[in-house]
């Protein structure tokens, strides 16, 4: 059977268990859902949409609108919250008199928010430089039963009022509570302070702290000006920066891609004493030549460096491996690799060197090159986090090429890896070789196990059509392979509960009022702090979900703090709580798309949920537009025949018309490759003709295999993510 027969077949054996109108709904559902995708964001409580208004756009009649609303309710909560909201507003647009009248009327009328309004009024308060009675003000951001997102915030703004009066007092606040200061604010303050009391080495010592660590933002900026200041202040005294403080600057500004700039730190720091640092800036300043395409110069540059420090040395032989390869001269990469190896063999570069020569034969299926090079980084390197997947290459290469000893890695890397994102693979390819085998209880037992412990992935939804055959599903189970599986490090996940406790209670109470005042940011601020300390980071994510503005902007929240959501099976949390994750806007032209290019309206939903995460707004790096992430010169060639007739890139932007095409570019490449959404996706993802070259390694007897033999990582877990995505959505909304 050739590979496209195979996977077109196995394809339709798991979409054919499916309804024939795929997706259909009831049509009360359909209504309330069209209704929905087609609804306006949410409606804002009267103050909240004031006040927003007022924040968005500070006219005069947008203050009195606010400022009406409060007299008017003067007997309400909402009232008060209307005056919260105007007080922060005033304060962002530094009228601190104004202010400071509207919070002192709304102090002592919202108990419960006693550390916004106590923290704002006092800000406000500083910038007057009327600081009489601050700590006051800032005793309910410092006190009560729930921890205060603004606790560590008053510290840095009291430290800020005693700067001019008592800087030594300011200093020591800011010690006292360092450990819980942000950064980096809390340097800068102290910094600040430590100027203020004419302490100019200490002052130096936390400006060069925050200069050197941070590159961009208002904190760094201040701190260079406050640095030239000083050095011309101090004169030789000005203290050096430590070695290790000019080699991380350099460092951060490789990680930005600022290779020039980089370079010439690195240079500054070789011209310096003789320490370790130098010798690896000597190295980097090869780095950042073959970070910025110069292989060959960064190759001549390091062979004929001559270093001292092991590590150092050990650095450069990376460097040399990584520009060889860069330049297709394997003779040289493995020649680096086999320096490493005797010279530092357990050196991290060496570790790094082996992994990246072996990705090289990955790309162009080497498997008897890159098998023994994985082999190595796993057995000489246990304890690095990559060890999952580099034992995960030798045991599936072992698989697909039908080694005896492939049961025995795959068992092994379930013993050594179960928590590892290749357990699920590692599993399923263990039933498929006992299935072959004709061992069917041994295959069921596995499946089903696949099924339940990891749920949310490609490789149960993959079991789960296997358990469906007849003789799986005939099979009893098996006594040897629960034995086994009984023996596995299993971590269950922690189901979401609805019952909230008093902390995550008092967190979305608190959250509601600063939402009602029009302080969305400070809601979700608040909700965020709350995950962090001894809420229920799941209910508190729900919560800030939503009441989110988009559904794409609610699934990042839920993402951000519930990102444990796929060990979960879908019992395990509220519905809600998915619907979040896995949303369904613009259900009816989604579900009609489908239906007109005759695709599952699942797949399609998991595609849009994996490229623009359903944001309609979304463009990528490549330039690509809207739910589907159509290019524009893509959607210029489908729109005619999707039924757009008069076509502009703006109109990628109209969800309608963007799933009209997408969804003929899909139907259309589905066409091209026989029916099979694995290699449909794969192609959507990294481009056809890299597809055609996957396919031409070898005869693939399902597609699985495929999918795991893809060497780039993004595409391999592109495609197993939109059909698990599908899958899920097929669940939920089917």
């Amino acid at each position: 059977m050739t590979m496209r027969n195979c996977l077109a077949k196995i394809t339709l054996v798991l979409c054919c268990s499916l309804p024939a109108a795929l997706g259909a709904a009831s049509p009360a559902r359909k209504t309330a859902s069209k209704a929905a995708a087609k609804a306006p964001a949410k409606a804002l409580s009267p103050p909240a949409s004031l006040v927003r208004a007022y924040r968005q756009a500070p006219t005069p009649a947008h203050r009195t609108a606010v400022e009406a609303y409060a007299h008017a309710h003067t007997q309400e909560i909402s009232g008060s919250l209307a005056l919260l909201g105007l007080g922060v507003a005033e304060y962002e647009q530094r009228d601190y008199a104004s202010a400071i009248a509207v919070l002192k009327r709304a102090r002592d009328r919202l108990p419960k928010l006693a550390d916004y309004t106590g923290y704002y009024l006092a800000a406000a308060r500083v910038e007057l430089s009327d600081i009489d009675g601050l700590a006051k003000d800032l005793a309910p951001a410092r006190s009560g039963g729930e921890p205060s997102p603004l606790a560590a915030k008053s510290w840095l703004l009291e430290s800020r009022a005693l700067k001019t009066t008592a800087p030594l007092e300011g200093v020591r606040i800011l010690r006292g509570h360092y450990a819980a200061l942000p950064q980096p604010e809390g340097d800068l303050r102290l910094a600040d302070c430590y100027q203020a009391a004419n302490d100019l080495p200490r002052a130096a010592e936390f400006y060069q702290r925050v200069y050197y660590q941070y590159l961009t933002g208002d904190a760094a900026t201040q701190a260079a000006a406050a640095l030239v200041t000083l050095r011309d202040t101090m004169g030789a005294a000005y203290p050096r920066p430590l070695p290790q403080q000019l080699l991380h600057r350099a460092d951060r500004l490789m990680e930005i891609h600022e290779y020039d700039k980089a370079r010439s730190e690195y240079a500054a720091l070789v011209a310096g004493p003789p320490v370790l640092e130098a010798e690896e800036a000597r190295v980097r300043m090869g780095e950042a030549d073959y970070s910025r395409g110069k292989a060959a110069v960064a190759a001549a540059y390091l062979r004929n460096l001559e270093l001292t420090a092991p590590e150092a040395d050990a650095e450069r032989s990376y460097y040399l491996e990584e520009c060889a390869r860069q330049m297709g001269d394997d003779e040289a990469m493995m020649a680096a690799v086999t320096r490493l190896s005797g010279r530092y063999p357990k050196s991290p570069w060496r570790l790094r060197a082996v992994v990246s020569a072996a990705n090289r034969y990955l790309l162009v299926n080497r498997a008897d090159a890159y098998v023994p090079l994985y082999r190595t980084a796993c057995q000489d390197f246990p304890d690095d986090p990559g060890a999952g997947s580099y034992h995960w290459k030798v045991a599936f290469r072992a698989y697909l090429d039908g080694q005896s000893g492939a049961p025995d890695l795959l068992r092994e890397h379930l013993r050594l890896y179960i928590g590892h994102a290749t357990a699920g693979a590692a599993l399923y390819f263990l039933a498929r070789g006992a299935e072959q085998a004709g061992d069917f209880a041994a295959a069921r037992t596995l499946y089903a196990r696949l099924s339940s412990a990891m749920p949310n992935t490609y490789y149960a939804l993959l079991a789960r059509a296997r358990m469906l055959r007849a003789e799986v599903a005939a099979a009893g189970s098996s006594a040897s392979e629960e034995n086994f599986l009984a023996s596995l490090a299993w971590v269950a996940p922690k189901p979401v509960t609805t019952a909230a406790t008093l902390s995550t209670k008092a967190r979305i109470e608190r959250s509601r009022l600063l939402r009602t005042a029009g302080l969305a940011d400070l809601a979700d601020s608040e909700l965020r702090f709350g995950a962090r300390n001894g809420g229920q980071p799941a209910l508190l994510a729900m919560e800030m979900a939503g009441a989110a503005d988009a559904p794409h902007l609610a699934m990042r929240i839920m993402k951000s703090l519930a990102p444990e959501y796929l060990d979960l099976p879908l019992g395990g949390a509220p519905r809600t709580f998915w619907e979040l994750l896995f949303p369904l806007p613009y259900r009816g032209d989604l579900m009609l798309s489908a239906r007109e290019r005759h695709l599952d309206p699942y797949l399609l939903a998991g595609l849009i949920r994996q490229e623009s995460e359903f944001d309609p707004q979304a463009i990528s790096q490549a330039n690509a537009y809207g739910l589907t992430q159509v290019r524009p010169a893509t959607g210029r060639l489908f729109a005619r025949q999707s039924g757009v007739p008069r076509f502009s890139s703006r109109a990628l932007f109209q969800p309608g018309l963007n799933l009209k095409i997408g969804s003929s570019i899909l139907r259309s490449m589905l066409d091209q490759n026989g029916g099979s959404v694995e290699q449909t996706l794969a192609a959507y993802n990294a481009g056809p003709h890299r597809v055609i070259e996957w396919l031409g390694w070898r005869s693939y007897r399902e597609p699985a295999e495929f999918v795991e033999s893809i060497p780039f990582t993004e595409t391999r877990n592109y495609v197993q993510a939109v059909l698990r995505n599908a899958d899920v959505y097929r669940r939920l909304y089917n």
